[in-house]
């Protein structure tokens, strides 16, 4: 345990200051997710442009690709949380039915297919299944978070505990940090979403 704790310090150490920028943005980012704020897009676009860069050095090539969609999505995002409703209302937190719930799982297991055919195939990529199963959830935990599902925070929760060691293993130390964040952070996210929901908004 002091082993792993000593690698940790010493990645940390060695953590670039373009790294520290990312974090600091991403954590931000969050924060605004978790108040509905849409700031949370603007700051999160300069976050996944560093991550884009960081993880191609690093041979994670899934989480460069998700971050690349991250990018196209924020944009979606920001475009979807500044529209109005007929009614002249920002458009409100809902919940996924059933049949949505089902449609969702199929696309992140479709999605993990697809990414992990692609890392063993084509690239060399160091943790193909794992990588491919995160970047899945987090392509459906970024469309439902554009959509204003709250489904988004339950993916975000199960990929933020699975990417928290890769990154770690990883030597990318300062971001499995910022992960423990977003974790704490999208827990918060979920329970402050909840109480927004209203009971009529599940469709």
């Amino acid at each position: 345990m002091s082993g792993i704790l000593n690698q940790l310090y010493s990645n940390i150490l060695d953590t670039s200051w373009l790294e520290v920028v990312a974090v600091f943005f991403g954590i931000l980012s969050v924060w605004f997710a978790r108040k509905e704020n849409i700031w949370v897009y603007p700051t999160g676009i300069v976050n996944v442009l560093i991550y884009v860069y960081l993880c191609f050095f690093a041979g994670l090539y899934a989480d460069m690709a998700i971050n690349a969609f991250y990018f196209v999505m924020s944009v979606f995002g920001w475009y979807n949380w500044s529209r109005r409703t007929e009614n002249n209302e920002h458009v409100p937190i809902s919940s996924l039915n059933l049949k949505q719930w089902f449609l969702y799982i199929m696309l992140i297991l479709g999605a993990y297919g697809i990414i992990f055919f692609i890392l063993t195939k084509y690239t060399d990529s160091t943790v193909p299944k794992f990588d491919s199963f995160t970047t899945a959830l987090f392509i459906a935990g970024m469309w439902l978070m554009a959509v204003k599902k709250i489904e988004n925070w339950l993916l975000w929760i199960l990929g933020d505990v699975l990417v928290i060691p890769m990154f770690a293993v990883k030597g990318l130390a300062f971001t499995s940090v910022q992960y423990i964040v977003f974790l704490v952070l999208a827990i918060m996210g979920y329970f402050e979403w909840r109480k927004r929901l209203q009971p009529e908004k599940i469709s």
